[in-house]
């Protein structure tokens, strides 16, 4: 990835994720990456094209991370969530940037969407291969409860709700347990 490239998705990632995707125009980003315009359009076709980048780069973030948690079954599982529930009860977090971008994108059909369904099925399905190594006699309808889980953590969390965060996380626990 070039140098420019690079200071635009961690300008486009910084900004998005504060302060929304659609409040954020493509001259700010430009301006506080220091780079030219057209080198913008060299590496972007389009604000969009920026927008799919910066998830696509989130959900790799992601995967490595969850993906490298260890231990497994329920125990991945319950350190996947200690995990999301200091992330979301921390300074500076602002939600889920996967389901902020969604509220932005109503469109299913739109390529951010598909990035973010992308993500969800994802989460889910690791969920699902998590509660099956441990056991699980349902493991897939308890991964979309804790698929569930998750957004209702981060939304808590974004707004602030620490007590709503720890208690979902404890009651998702108790049902996979």
């Amino acid at each position: 990835m070039s140098a420019a490239r690079e200071r635009l998705l961690d300008t486009a990632t910084r900004l998005f994720y504060t302060e929304g995707v659609h409040t954020v125009g493509i001259d700010r980003i430009i301006a506080e990456a220091g780079i030219a315009k057209a080198t913008f359009y060299r590496h972007f076709k389009s604000k969009d094209d920026l927008v799919v980048a910066y998830l696509q780069r989130e959900y790799a973030r992601q995967r490595e991370a969850l993906e490298s948690v260890e231990g497994e079954g329920f125990a991945a599982i319950t350190t996947t969530f200690d995990a999301l529930r200091d992330i979301s009860c921390g300074p500076g977090f602002r939600g889920c940037p996967f389901l902020n971008a969604a509220v932005e994108f109503p469109d299913p059909a739109h390529p951010v969407r598909r990035v973010v369904d992308d993500y969800r099925s994802w989460f889910r399905e690791l969920m699902a291969e998590r509660l099956r190594a441990g056991g699980h006699a349902a493991p897939d309808d308890a991964a979309r409860a804790l698929l569930l889980t998750r957004d209702g953590v981060t939304i808590s969390g974004g707004v602030g709700d620490k007590d709503t965060v720890r208690a979902g996380i404890a009651a998702a626990m108790k049902l996979i347990g």
